[in-house]
């Protein structure tokens, strides 16, 4: 098998009850989904082989003089396309292979159309990032293996998730997790060497990128498609599983939306704007037909304010299915987007808009004027059902003329049937939907209902008094609209928090090795103060002091103090661990960034990758009962600490403004910024 396919089934099956695999995720699972993701990845190879051999004898015609060799290359060449045609025939079968995705209950509905996942190749993580480790961040990067070794099997189980919003949390926790990844080993000068490649969705061609944002972009847009198999999944004969049906897809076009705009010069076509724009159309239109089922579904009375409501909710969905159309019919977008799927936007455009005028009809031929109606609400329902009566009717004088509204109503129906003819003609016209039985059973249906409705009311002199049926206002109770994803209700812990706070030791940063500093505290006065809070910086040095003679600088990052790991204490914890010691020679690791101008921390209010943070200026005294008895070499030191006395119960400082997507470490929890926020204009290029 290629690795594109689903991983081997583990050897310890008898763990699988017991949390063997990771929440979301099952690769055992044989459904006819997976099977279909498994032919998909086969017919990626292919498709890849084809690829290759096509560019092969491009190459080679563009090269060669000789006039036989020429020939014989064109003939070559033509079999190439010729095949690689066909394969992608193939796939676009696999993509209007709706069945598999509908729910298992026998129902009388037109089928949705769902979003296959893009399939990816392994990448292995290990050598690059622990090199990088060793490199950037002057540690052992073998002893991360763990952390390495969870970040590989997360993104092994993103490429089985489950259809459920297990699954979902799946993805969007990977993608949170790429945020980090990028801000930690991923600097923006320079490539990292690793390849990840992703197959196209429609046309299974593959598209390889050193950047992450290939991998953060593949996961949304599988993050996007796994909701649309989850509405397409959803009982559409219960209120309940409609409701989630139409929050299913208004979440799909929220994640395919925020992706067109995140993201807006991806490499691979199925993530271009123009076909994201349409994905996210298709969606909404789905979602809108949800709606429509949905008020449809406890029956539709023969009551006139019922029919009024129902007609103009299926002319809503006609109407958005039309424009779908319209969009899927547009270059480029027309070239690679799936033909039956266009064609079946064409078909529902029809057959919502017969819907439309067949309700219409009835509610005008079966209506009677009784003794109590509301006559004035009824004029006022039927003015506001057209954009504009036929020339010489009214709608007061429609609705208390008989022989008026019986020949409107069977114009209406005219126009139904027409509508109907011509869905039934496009279904039939498209081999992938004349296989779909359902919906031919649908289709048929519903024009047999039409026909005979006005086989009932025909009458003879009908050609003699022909009125143009005026098209129905398409209005609905329930506009549908995306749903943006809300990455910052997940909490995600970096698992690469031990390398230290991401504010500060992220990959765009540079610094000096960790240099080891020995002093002493001079009766009990360390010579410097601290400020900022985890990491903790020297400030105030002493230049005279043990520490500044042993090399320390004002502006370095305590890292560790006698191996104990410092870079997430807080500036209190830092002080009582230096306190401790005593008199006692201290050992102390700091860093320094390169940069001299960002060593320190600014007191104004500055802003970072989008996210407003600021700093306050906190230092607390060594010693408070043995303050008075001290002798200080600088005077300014003894004011400021005079200063920090008073202060040393607040907070201290580096106080980050940031949302709730965050590292906690088991002594402390600290805040981490969100990789969203890292999602500024650099994201959008490629």
């Amino acid at each position: 098998m290629t690795d594109a396919l689903l991983p081997a089934a583990p050897q310890p099956l008898e763990k699988e009850n017991d949390g063997y695999f990771r929440k979301g995720c099952n690769p055992l699972a044989q459904t006819g989904r997976s099977k279909l993701q498994n032919q998909r990845a086969a017919l990626n190879q292919q498709i890849l082989k084809a690829v290759r051999m096509r560019t092969g004898a491009e190459n080679l015609l563009k090269v060669a003089t000789n006039p036989k060799v020429r020939e014989q290359v064109r003939l070559e060449l033509s079999f190439v396309n010729s095949d690689l045609q066909m394969l992608k025939e193939e796939l676009e079968g696999l993509n209007i292979s709706v069945g598999v995705y509908q729910n298992t209950e026998e129902a009388f509905t037109i089928p949705l159309i769902p979003l296959g996942l893009k399939e990816t190749k392994d990448v292995d993580f290990s050598v690059v990032l622990k090199d990088f480790i060793l490199e950037h961040y002057s540690e052992d990067g073998y002893l991360y293996e763990d952390e390495i070794a969870d970040l590989m099997d997360l993104r092994q189980a993103c490429r089985t998730p489950s259809r459920d919003e297990a699954g979902v949390e799946l993805l969007m926790t990977y993608f949170i997790q790429l945020g980090f990844v990028e801000s930690r080993f991923f600097p923006p000068t320079r490539q990292m060497g690793l390849l990840f490649t992703w197959y196209d969705s429609l046309t299974g061609v593959p598209v390889s990128q050193q950047n992450l944002l290939l991998e953060k972009a593949s996961v949304l847009f599988n993050t996007g498609a796994l909701y649309t198999q989850i509405g397409t999944r959803c009982d559409r004969q219960t209120q309940a599983g409609l409701e989630n049906a139409i929050d299913a897809f208004q979440r799909a076009a929220g994640v395919l939306n925020y992706l067109k705009e995140t993201f807006t010069h991806t490499p691979s076509y199925d993530m271009s704007p123009a076909m994201l724009s349409v994905l996210v159309k298709m969606m909404l239109a789905q979602a809108q037909e949800s709606v429509f089922e949905k008020i449809s579904l406890p029956g539709i009375r023969n009551e006139f304010f019922m029919l009024v409501k129902v007609a103009q909710e299926a002319a809503k969905v006609g109407e958005v299915y039309q424009q779908l159309h319209a969009a899927m019919s547009q270059v480029p977008v027309k070239e690679n987007i799936p033909y039956s799927w266009a064609s079946l936007a064409c078909v529902k455009g029809h057959h919502y808009a017969a819907l439309a005028h067949y309700f219409t009809a009835i509610l005008l031929i079966d209506h009677q004027v009784k003794p109590g109606t509301d006559l004035d609400h009824q004029e006022k329902c039927l003015s506001q059902l057209y954009d504009r009566m036929p020339e010489g009717l009214t709608p007061l004088a429609t609705l208390k003329n008989d022989q008026q509204r019986r020949q409107l109503g069977k114009s209406h129906l005219r126009r139904a049937m027409t509508h109907h003819e011509e869905s039934v003609r496009e279904a039939s016209l498209c081999k992938k939907l004349r296989s779909i039985e359902v919906l031919q059973k649908v289709l048929c249906a519903a024009q047999e209902r039409s026909r005979l409705t006005y086989a009932q009311h025909q009458e003879d002199d009908d050609l003699l008094n022909l009125i143009d049926a005026p098209s129905v206002v398409a209005k609905t109770e329930q506009e549908v609209d995306i749903i943006l994803p809300q990455f910052s209700k997940l909490t995600v812990t970096d698992f690469f928090q031990k390398l230290g706070p991401l504010s500060v030791f992220s990959a765009n940063k540079r610094w000096t090795p960790p240099r080891s500093i020995r002093f002493t505290a001079e009766e009990g006065d360390l010579g410097f103060t601290l400020r900022g809070n985890a990491p903790v910086q020297v400030h105030f040095l002493d230049p005279y002091c043990s520490a500044s003679v042993a090399g320390a600088r004002e502006g370095d990052y305590i890292v560790s103090i006698q191996l104990v790991d410092c870079k997430w204490l807080t500036v209190s914890e830092v002080m009582k661990l230096l306190k401790s010691f005593g008199e006692d020679e201290i050992e102390m690791k700091v860093v320094s960034l390169l940069d001299s101008t960002s060593s320190m921390h600014n007191k104004s209010a500055t802003y970072s990758v989008g996210m407003q943070k600021t700093y306050s200026m906190i230092c607390l005294a060594i010693d408070d009962d043995d303050k008075t008895d001290k002798t200080k070499k600088i005077s300014k030191k003894l004011s400021f600490l005079s200063w920090g006395t008073n202060k040393n119960r607040q907070k201290s400082a580096s106080t980050l403004c940031l949302p709730s997507v965050g590292v906690a470490r088991p002594q402390v929890k600290k805040k981490l910024p969100s990789p969203f926020s890292l999602l500024n204009s650099d994201s959008s290029l490629y």
